[in-house]
C-alpha cells in the first residue's frame, strides 16, 4: 500500500529536520538483546533512554524550538519529559519557556526541569487537564503553545528515530512504540511507511489510559476513563483536534493494550536481562513484544525504550528482584 501524500510529507519534513538539529542530537545505539532466541528471531532496542535528557523528547523539542523566531515565548504541557526537552532545548535556542505539569508528576522529573531554570505551573492530576491549562495560558499570555504530540515539527524531530533505525537494522521487520497522544509513534511510523512499507508498526497502549488506541479503533476521537499507570508518559487524554489520529491510523499496523502487571514484567525483564534501567512507558513497548511472540518468531524487531526519567520510589519495589 502506498503512503498518502500527508504521510510522505511528513516523513520528508523529518529527513529536513534531522539536517537541522543533528549538531546538537546525539543519535542512540540499537543494541541486541541479551535474552536467547531461537531460530531467526533477533530483538533490538532502539535505547532512547539514552538520549539527552533522558527521552526521545529532546528530537521533537529542538525541532519545534529551532523552527520558532527566538523572540516568542512558549508555553507548553508535559508528563515530565516533554518538558524536560524543551526546557533543555530552550537553554540552546534562547527561548522564554513556560511548563504546565499535572500534580502526579514523577518528582525526578518535575526536580529536573525547575533546575533547568524555567517557569513549571503544577495543574490538577491529569494531563489532559494540564494541557488545556497551557492553551488556555497561551492565549492570554500571548506565547506559543507547543504540543508535545499535536505538532508537525515535533512528530518530524521523533521520526528521526526512524531514521536512524533504518541505517542500524538494514532488515527491520517490526517495530514496538508506546503510545501516548501519538507524536513517537506517528513519526516513526511516517518514516518507516515511506522508506520501509514492509515493516510492521505495532503500537501499544496502557490499558489504563489509552485514549488515542480507542480513537483510532473507533475512527474518531472519543473519551476513555484515566486510571493510573506506570507508564505515565502515555497516560492522558487526548487534543480533539490531533493531527495523530489520522496520521497514526494510516501508519500503525497493529494496536495492542498492555496491563500494569505485563508493564512490571517489561521493567524486571529489562533491568535483571537487558542490564537497564528505564520509565514504564519503556517498558511497556517490551511488554507487548512478548505478548505478540507468534507474530515476532523469526523475525528482526525492535522495541523502542522511550526514556529513563523514572521515579525511584515507584521503580525500586518492581525491579526489587528478578521474576
Amino acid at each position: 500500500m502506498t503512503a498518502s501524500p500527508a504521510v510522505l510529507e511528513q516523513a520528508a519534513l523529518s529527513v529536513a529536520v534531522h539536517r537541522r538539529i543533528k549538531q546538537w542530537l546525539t543519535p542512540t545505539p540499537c543494541i541486541a538483546s541479551r535474552q536467547p532466541l531461537f531460530g531467526d528471531t533477533e530483538l533490538f532496542y532502539k535505547a532512547e533512554n539514552l538520549q539527552q535528557t533522558g527521552s526521545f523528547k529532546f528530537r521533537g523539542a529542538l525541532a519545534k524550538l529551532t523552527s520558532l523566531s527566538t523572540d516568542i515565548p512558549a508555553i507548553t504541557a508535559s508528563s515530565g519529559n516533554h518538558g524536560l526537552a524543551l526546557a533543555t532545548a530552550a537553554k540552546i535556542t534562547g527561548h522564554d519557556l513556560t511548563v504546565v505539569l499535572p500534580e502526579t508528576v514523577a518528582l525526578e522529573k518535575l526536580s529536573k526541569i525547575k533546575a533547568l531554570g524555567v517557569e513549571a505551573i503544577l495543574h490538577s492530576n491529569d494531563s489532559g487537564l494540564a494541557e488545556q491549562h497551557a492553551q488556555s495560558l497561551a492565549k492570554e499570555q500571548g506565547k506559543i503553545y507547543v504540543s508535545p504530540y499535536n505538532d508537525p515539527q515535533v512528530i518530524a524531530g521523533q521520526g528521526t528515530i526512524a531514521l536512524e533505525l533504518l541505517e542500524q537494522l538494514p532488515k527491520l521487520d517490526v517495530v514496538y512504540v508506546s503510545i501516548g497522544g501519538g507524536g513517537l509513534i506517528s513519526g516513526i511510523g511516517s518514516v518507516l511507511k515511506a522508506f520501509s512499507p514492509q515493516t510492521r508498526v505495532v503500537g501499544v497502549s496502557a490499558k489504563n489510559s489509552a485514549a488515542l488506541a480507542a480513537s483510532i479503533r473507533a475512527g474518531q476521537m472519543v473519551e476513555v476513563e484515566h486510571s493510573n499507570t506506570l507508564a505515565d508518559g502515555c497516560a492522558g487524554s487526548v487534543d480533539g483536534d490531533s493531527i495523530t489520529l489520522p496520521l497514526g491510523s494510516e501508519v500503525i499496523d497493529e494496536l495492542i493494550d498492555c496491563s500494569e502487571d505485563q508493564i512490571e514484567e517489561g521493567l524486571r525483564h529489562i533491568a535483571w536481562t537487558e542490564k537497564m534501567l528505564v520509565e514504564g512507558s519503556a517498558g511497556l513497548a517490551l511488554a507487548a513484544w512478548s505478548a505478540d511472540d507468534i507474530e515476532h518468531k523469526g523475525k528482526v524487531s525492535a522495541v523502542v525504550l522511550c526514556g529513563a526519567n523514572f521515579d525511584r520510589d515507584r521503580l525500586q519495589p518492581i525491579i526489587g528482584s528478578p521474576s
